[in-house]
């Protein structure tokens, strides 16, 4: 039994609440179930220095928690910059909603995606995929209508999970109990479509097994096909 009570291919509760900045270009804030993360994305008139004079664009993010999103406050990463970690989610957000962005289509502007983690109970990386992309889509959809772009450059939608074993059981969308305590955990990122972006996996004590694996890919598939379906509805 897991310690939610939930079957072991059933998610949290997830939501999406739309427009809840009045200033970005796109924004959302994300539940899944306790983990809140709030989206916000914003188009530049300019790209890095390294893509200058090329006519492409680029889709980039920053990801960080708030003080109190867990159990004991942490300290801000104002003054001593992003740490390993964050800087490792934040890259892998940037690879995930790139990969479903035809960045010529969007020409020599920069959207910039910001996860800020409110509240965290495990998954904070894959819910700021989820969410990013539907503040990315919502910030796209404004380009269209203000005329700033004439043809959209989303060509696909993403969406994460994550998955683990969990008494050698594996479940899908950990929460913290679950992850804390899991022997095995993976992120999963996948298109609308079905296609893999990426896939990270650890086994935190003992390995596991080929079919293990094998059982972990086919619930994030199912799974994030479900976030996809939602996504599409929104």
């Amino acid at each position: 039994m897991r310690p939610s009570g939930r079957a072991f291919n059933e998610m949290r509760d997830v939501t999406f609440e739309l427009g809840v900045n009045r200033y970005a270009e796109g924004s959302c804030l994300v539940r899944f179930g306790n983990t809140h993360v709030l989206c916000t994305a914003s188009f530049e008139e300019n790209v890095p220095p390294w893509l200058k004079n090329q006519r492409r664009g680029w889709v980039t993010a920053e990801y960080s928690m708030l003080p109190r999103a867990t159990h004991t406050r942490g300290r801000r990463e104002r003054d001593k910059g992003p740490s390993g970690r964050t800087q490792e989610i934040q890259r892998l957000i940037g690879r995930s909603l790139r990969a479903v962005v035809d960045l010529n289509a969007l020409g020599e502007r920069q959207i910039q995606v910001d996860c800020d983690v409110l509240q965290a109970d495990g998954g904070t990386r894959t819910a700021s995929i989820t969410g990013g992309y539907v503040a990315l889509k919502q910030a796209i959809d404004w380009a269209l209508s203000a005329g700033v772009l004439t043809t959209s450059p989303l060509t696909d939608s993403v969406a994460a999970i994550s998955c683990g074993l969990y008494n050698r059981a594996p479940v899908v969308d950990l929460d913290y109990d679950e992850d804390s305590t899991a022997q095995a955990d993976a992120n999963f990122v996948f298109t609308g479509t079905g296609g893999i972006v990426e896939i990270q996996a650890t086994a935190e004590g003992d390995p596991f097994a080929d079919d293990e694996f094998a059982a972990l890919v086919s619930l994030a598939k199912a799974a994030c096909q479900e976030l996809s379906e939602k996504q599409k509805s929104l």
